[in-house]
């Protein structure tokens, strides 16, 4: 569903050629039992190559912790009645509903006094990819994971309101922390006008499309080479809510709401994109989390 395309790549242009091309994978969290049921939440959870995405939902009291956590992650309350209180590197926030936090390193503990839903977004450590269902080949295509600089005025909770104003040419409330980047994108009610898609590829990075609400179709077509072996047909794979779709590098895409109600998804990209954060005014909170260093590059 996001448009631009990536590291300045000409919006419509063909894919890079080559192959054999990582397939998509659909998690309906609805069809499937939790992996955990413990401590008074139910945890889904779905890999990509360098995140994991935990959607869990809590009882009243409920506790989600991290005991030794590597890197920043980044916590989405997608219910304005969901609140949270976050304890980390010595602070406890209490985190209203409708927002995204990011929690930094170390030890830290997400308690919900009055229960509600709640996405946690990591980098794919070790403990996390194995909770993940289903196997895993990586794709060539995808670089390691390299974090984006550490945000400015050290480490502490950090939260955002996904009501805040985006930038006017913007279609979406654009966040980034030091390891993600999140695109709230724009609700819609009713289904998404089929002549007014918005199909686009991504040379070397992965697509997180999180279902909150709703109901979407992701198409997706990937590029012939000369090697037909390597070809893959096309796919118009149907995801209700809660889901998520790991949408692989070169695959050309676009999601399509088809609900006739309220239909909320969320883009999730590890690390944060460069083409979004050039955009001026685009990442809401870019004042917080500087870019890299990018003199040296062509």
């Amino acid at each position: 569903m996001t448009q631009q395309p990536h590291r300045g790549t000409p919006q419509g242009g063909p894919p890079p050629a080559g192959g054999p091309f990582a397939p998509a994978r659909y998690h309906r969290f609805y069809e499937a039992p939790p992996a955990e049921d413990e401590d008074g939440a139910r945890t889904w959870y779905a890999r990509g190559q360098v995140m994991v995405i935990a959607y869990s939902e809590a009882s009243p009291g409920a506790v989600l912790e991290r005991e030794a956590q590597d890197d920043e992650y980044g916590v989405l309350l997608p219910d304005p009645q969901t609140t949270a209180v976050i304890e980390a590197a010595g602070e406890s926030a209490t985190i209203d509903g409708f927002s995204l936090t990011f929690v930094p390193p170390g030890a830290s503990a997400v308690r919900l006094p009055a229960g509600g839903r709640v996405v946690r977004l990591f980098t794919a450590s070790a403990d996390l990819v194995h909770r993940c269902p289903g196997g895993w080949e990586d794709n060539p295509r995808i670089p390691p994971l390299q974090p984006w600089p550490a945000p400015s005025g050290g480490a502490r909770i950090r939260s955002y309101s996904l009501a805040t104003k985006p930038a006017e040419d913007c279609f979406g409330r654009i966040f980034r922390g030091s390891s993600f980047m999140v695109n709230y994108i724009e609700p819609s009610q009713g289904p998404r006008d089929p002549t007014k898609l918005s199909p686009h590829h991504h040379e070397d990075f992965e697509q997180c499309s999180l279902a909150l609400e709703g109901e979407f179709v992701h198409h997706l077509r990937w590029p012939w080479t000369p090697n037909r072996n390597h070809w893959r047909e096309d796919e118009h794979v149907p995801c209700g809510s809660p889901s998520v779709a790991i949408i692989p590098p070169p695959a050309i895409h676009t999601t399509q709401a088809t609900s006739a109600g309220l239909n909320v998804l969320v883009d999730v990209f590890c690390p944060p994109r460069m083409d979004f954060s050039l955009r001026p005014g685009w990442v809401l909170n870019a004042d917080d989390y500087p870019m890299p260093d990018t003199s040296g590059v062509a």
